[in-house]
């Protein structure tokens, strides 16, 4: 110190002055160090940032090291997503920060080179649900298939189908054990795979905050051409915005007159739906016998009949809705009650379940009471009213009471139908034509609908989302039995009497069918196996039907002999429920995932009549071959024919010309309006184009 003290007063520093210098020198060294480095090395260029220093090579790239990566990499499944963008929100992306699971979405090699079908699921010999009620394995077991083994997967064999059991209570689950399994290992998606959650080829659905549910900028395949709104949380409903994944691009582009009714109904359902200030409005005025609507007027829909009918009939009314400015409620009740996702962003629209009760809806003598027909008739509606009643029905259901159905399809004073605030339809039709008969409406709906027959097709896809539940069983069996088919072909047989018609009768007649139009691949009785091929082609046969001979002999058929063409055929049966049942929620599930799955189809056989078949074709855009109904064992040449279109027939269509007061036939009024192929009486809209191929 003393040696220091000197040194400071040799040279004359005060401490100030001395710790002000030596600030100085540690901020000038370091700085002039690295301005010396910069001048000597030319790749280091300030306007070029590293760029240039890293082409010379004289800076390291940075390499990410995966192995901590917390999100595993995402994979394009197949040809469909590598020649487009993956629609956002999809990939493995987790919402954990440090993800510590293995990457339990990758798919081996040989999935990805197309020649393993999606992972097997482990098979048992329990009778429980195959769809997966979230048990395990123990409690798990096969609907009808008739699945290839490993070897089969590599395309080297022709299936071994395994032959199911005798029980008949198997319907996406509840199933019998398989009485001959050719495989050990049956197929079933990972747990993973089969939440439902994914989609072909199995993408996670990402939970990250920047989820591409909350964008308003998506692809336009994913809306549909426009059909869809933006803006939904992918989650609620997860089949919303992946239905496209799934099936082909629509070559039926929705107008854009359509687009924009759509858009501003939407806006009307968000203002005036359940518990806003109209709806409240309404509400309470509803109690009352007469009174305003509050600003906004209300149709509610009430359920009749089987699922297909009533699919038919909401899709209707919902356009009877759009063309009334009325919002649209349903009444699903129980058995309806998780089939769908909400169709409408930021409302609801089911009928709230404190609804008055003097509003006796289920009754249908009460019904026909209050109906519209009826009220005109005995005078309880008319013109000089002040205040009309606050609420109305219309029956358009298939029954003997017509009053309302006169009144509607003649459009009996429309004026003062929109003026009463409750509206409530009740039908098992698809009435949607008698749009295009009636002069109020018709140029509304031709502008909406300038291809005729696109009207369900359009409407259909809008409303009617698989809810979550439904949505997995859906894919869990469309990712394990069908997605690598290189086509799929859906036949869907209605057995409508027994007891006048055996179900041998209506077999024979769906196998004249299919031969004649050469619809299912012939086999060959001379050879026991198939000549191999590289180029070796599958075909999956989906059967949805209540009862299994038809599953079990196609199956039988294809095991017993290979085709001729060499192809590869498997053939399942989701379910089998021998009879109807209504009120049944599960029921009416596992019929709306037949419906979809059937509409994944590239062939398609429906039975005449059937409603369940026209969902199918039309959210499909298929027309299909439609078997003919057998009539007091009677059959016809040929068993079947190619339908006119994809829309549904409408079956008790008017009958009555209003205008001239006479008999009229709807079938001939207009060329793209014509007779049902599968019902003489019923029509349907057709193609304006349809009648040059008449």
């Amino acid at each position: 110190m003393e040696i220091f003290e000197v040194v400071k007063d040799k040279l004359g520093f005060d401490s100030k002055r001395y710790s002000t210098l030596l600030l100085v020198c540690a901020i000038a060294l370091p700085v002039s160090f690295m301005i010396l480095i910069m001048y000597q090395n030319p790749s280091f260029d300030l306007s070029g940032g590293l760029a240039k220093a890293e082409k010379s090579g004289n800076v390291p790239i940075i390499n990410a090291d995966f192995k901590n990566d917390s999100s595993p990499p995402a994979f394009i499944p197949d040809g469909r997503l590598r020649k487009r963008h993956l629609p956002p929100g999809f990939g493995n992306g987790t919402s954990s920060k440090n993800n510590s699971l293995p990457h339990a979405n990758e798919t081996d090699e040989k999935q990805l080179n197309r020649t393993l079908a999606p992972g097997f699921r482990k098979e048992s010999g329990s009778r429980n649900d195959s769809f997966g009620n979230g048990t395990s394995s123990k409690n798990n077991s096969l609907p009808h298939t008739s699945g290839p083994n490993e070897k089969q997967l590599n395309r080297t064999l022709a299936p071994g189908f395994r032959k199911e059991s005798g029980s008949r209570k198997d319907s996406f689950g509840n199933g019998a054990s398989s009485k001959y399994n050719s495989s050990p290992n049956a197929g079933r998606p990972d747990e993973k795979q089969d939440n439902g959650t994914s989609a072909p080829e199995f993408l996670k659905e990402s939970d990250s905050r920047n989820d591409s549910s909350q964008s308003t900028r998506m692809p336009d395949d994913k809306l549909l051409d426009g059909l869809l709104a933006p803006g939904f949380d992918e989650r609620s409903c997860l089949s919303r915005y992946r239905s496209y994944l799934f099936r082909k691009t629509s070559p039926h582009k929705p107008s854009s007159y359509l687009l924009s009714k759509l858009r501003w109904y939407e806006d009307l359902h968000k203002r005036c739906g359940p518990h806003t200030k109209p709806y409240n409005k309404a509400f309470k005025r509803l109690k009352y016998s007469h009174g305003s609507s509050g600003g906004c007027n209300y149709l509610v829909w009430i359920p009749v009949n089987g699922l297909g009918n009533r699919m038919i009939s909401l899709a209707s009314t919902f356009l009877y809705a759009i063309l009334t400015d009325r919002v649209l409620l349903v009444e699903l009740g129980n058995d309806m009650s998780d089939l769908f996702c909400e169709p409408f962003p930021n409302s609801s629209w089911m009928l709230p379940k404190n609804f008055p009760r003097e509003v006796e809806f289920r009754s249908p003598d009460k019904r026909h009471a209050r109906g519209y027909g009826n009220q005109l008739k005995n005078g309880i509606i008319n013109e000089s009213m002040e205040s009309l009643p606050s609420y109305t029905f219309l029956n358009l259901d298939h029954s003997h009471y017509d009053l309302d159905k006169l009144s509607f399809y003649c459009n009996q004073n429309p004026t003062l139908l929109r003026k009463v605030p409750w509206l409530f339809l009740i039908s098992d039709q698809y009435f949607a034509p008698s749009f295009f008969l009636t002069p109020t409406f018709k140029k509304e709906v031709q502008r909406m609908f300038p291809e005729k027959e696109t009207v369900f097709h359009h409407l259909g896809r809008y409303l009617f989302h698989p809810s979550n539940e439904a949505w997995g069983l859906i894919i869990r069996f469309y990712q394990a039995y069908l997605a690598k088919a290189d086509e799929r072909i859906g036949l869907q047989i209605r057995v409508f009497n027994t007891k006048t018609t055996t179900v041998q009768t209506v077999l024979d007649e769906l196998l004249k069918c299919t031969q004649k139009e050469k619809l299912l691949p012939q086999v060959d009785p001379q050879s026991p196996v198939a000549t191999p091929s590289k180029n070796q082609r599958s075909k999956a046969i989906l059967v949805t039907s209540l009862y299994t001979e038809f599953y079990e002999n196609i199956s039988s058929t294809y095991w017993a002999k290979p085709t001729v063409t060499g192809e590869v055929i498997g053939v399942y049966q989701p379910s089998h429920e021998e009879i109807q049942h209504f009120g049944d929620n599960m029921h009416n599930m596992k019929a709306w995932a037949e419906m979809y799955l059937l509409s994944l189809s590239e062939v398609l056989v429906t039975s005449a009549w059937s409603t369940f078949g026209y969902v199918a074709q039309s959210l499909g855009g298929l027309k299909p071959w439609v078997l003919y109904k057998i009539e007091q064992g009677n059959t016809r040449n040929p068993s079947c024919v190619r339908d006119l279109s994809m829309e549904p027939c409408f079956h008790f269509p008017p009958t009555y010309d209003c205008r001239t007061k006479t008999k009229m036939n709807a079938g001939s009024l207009f060329p793209y309006l014509k007779y049902c192929e599968d019902l003489d009486w019923g029509v349907k809209l057709v193609g304006d184009h349809q009648e040059l191929q008449l």
